[in-house]
């Protein structure tokens, strides 16, 4: 199958083409600058110059392709509004066609244990635009469309990611790890090719169906900041922050990382076949 992908010179994108080649598709990826383009390129995939705003662009390129996935975000004023038109743009082009659409685990809020795609949302500000537009092209499904919504949990792997943002490049400056609270909540994680393989899997989904896209351990925010003290080569220098000062340091994503979250990913595994691969988390953050 031909696979049209936005945001695929990104963390996750280059994981997904290299798993949608795995699984013998090609790929058509979405480009907006040279830099994008020669790493696409690079990964054997056809570049199709653009941006999320190139709305004909964007249906044009879903309407030549067997599947879409969609996982650029904007980076500007408008997120909301952005998304939508650009989601809106690919399911006009690819029809009956597959198009799976980026969530995120963060719009449940605390989870109060281990929970399934169906529980309640309570996002924090950051993600709350994230419920309408997923409600909207979820119901594209009553319309002929074949809209699937992957939602990944924080994504880890190759030094890159959320946590090598927001927490390992700060602590090689600071020389220690800062948490917020008592470290006791838990983080719902997931491997960067774990989820790249979701999202192909997601390709063959029924229409209208969610997933969440975690892996089997939610390792305790203390347990994170411990396994990248040691990946700082500061053992042990661990610091506790007040939600108020993380929101000074990190801006509004210091509340979706203040969250306790569990998840299963019984729907993905028994519909989809997916099997996150047995991975030491603690392990792969302090190396």
């Amino acid at each position: 199958m031909r696979v049209f992908v936005t945001g695929a010179s990104g963390y996750i994108g280059q994981a997904t083409i290299r798993a949608l080649t795995a699984h013998g598709h090609t790929v058509a990826a979405l480009a907006r600058s040279d830099d994008a383009a020669r790493t696409v390129a690079a990964l054997g995939a056809e570049v199709v110059r653009g941006g999320l705003t190139d709305l004909d662009v964007l249906r044009d390129a879903a309407a030549g392709a067997g599947g879409v996935i969609h996982l650029a975000q904007h980076q500007g004023g408008d997120v909301a509004g952005v998304d939508l038109a650009a989601a809106t743009a690919m399911q006009v082009g690819a029809g009956d066609r597959p198009y799976v659409h980026t969530g995120g685990v963060w719009v449940y809020g605390d989870t109060r244990g281990a929970v399934e795609e169906d529980a309640p949302l309570s996002p924090p500000s950051i993600v709350a635009w994230r419920l309408d537009n997923e409600k909207r092209v979820l119901a594209r499904a009553d319309r002929g469309g074949r809209p699937v919504l992957v939602m990944p949990g924080i994504v880890y792997g190759g030094g890159r990611g959320l946590i090598e943002d927001f927490f390992v490049k700060p602590a090689r400056d600071k020389g220690e790890v800062r948490y917020i609270g008592d470290g006791s909540k838990r983080w719902a994680l997931v491997h960067v090719d774990d989820i790249a393989d979701l999202y192909v899997r997601a390709l063959g989904a029924e229409s209208g169906t969610r997933y969440a896209g975690v892996g089997g351990e939610a390792p305790s925010v203390l347990e994170v900041a411990q396994a990248v003290s040691e990946a700082i080569g500061h053992p042990g220098k661990i610091a506790s922050i007040t939600l108020a000062q993380a929101r000074d340091e990190m801006g509004p994503i210091a509340d979706a990382f203040a969250l306790d979250q569990r998840f299963t990913s019984a729907r993905a595994r028994a519909e989809l076949g997916w099997r996150p691969a047995p991975r030491d988390v603690l392990k792969a953050l302090a190396g």
